[in-house]
């Protein structure tokens, strides 16, 4: 039997701070990837473009680590390649755009206006009874 543990752990991830900027060891801690792995991403996936300010340092948005925490469950969970992980973004992202997104609707349940504006009547009366003084 294969008693060795896993090169990768698949732990639950921490929660992602209110912040508007995450700097790549940040983001490496936040989504259990190697910063060498973020950057190697960065390449292969064109959603996940990281704004860079001086010196090349590359500062990710709260969108972007959700994006990295997608990736790494299609690559790492779900068993996907990068070039399936990067069709399956690419297919939902058309999806969302293009309306497909299938969405549950249920109906309203039917109403009987007599009655209610009779009731709305019947409360109203008692309202003016009980305001009137004594």
């Amino acid at each position: 039997m294969n008693d060795r543990p896993n090169k990768i752990e698949l732990t639950a991830l921490p929660p992602i701070p209110a912040k508007r900027y995450f700097t790549i060891g940040e983001v490496s801690e936040l989504c259990g990837v190697k910063p060498h792995v973020l950057r190697y991403w960065e390449q292969e996936f064109t959603q996940l473009k990281p704004v860079k300010r001086r010196g090349n340092r590359r500062y990710y948005q709260h969108h972007e680590v959700l994006l990295i925490r997608r990736i790494r469950e299609l690559l790492y969970e779900q068993g996907f390649t990068i070039s399936g992980a990067r069709n399956k973004l690419d297919s939902r992202a058309s999806n969302l755009a293009g309306g497909v997104e299938e969405v549950q609707v249920e109906e309203a349940p039917v109403v009987d206006t007599a009655k209610l504006r009779a009731d709305l009547l019947d409360i109203l009366a008692l309202c003016k009874q009980s305001v009137r003084p004594a």
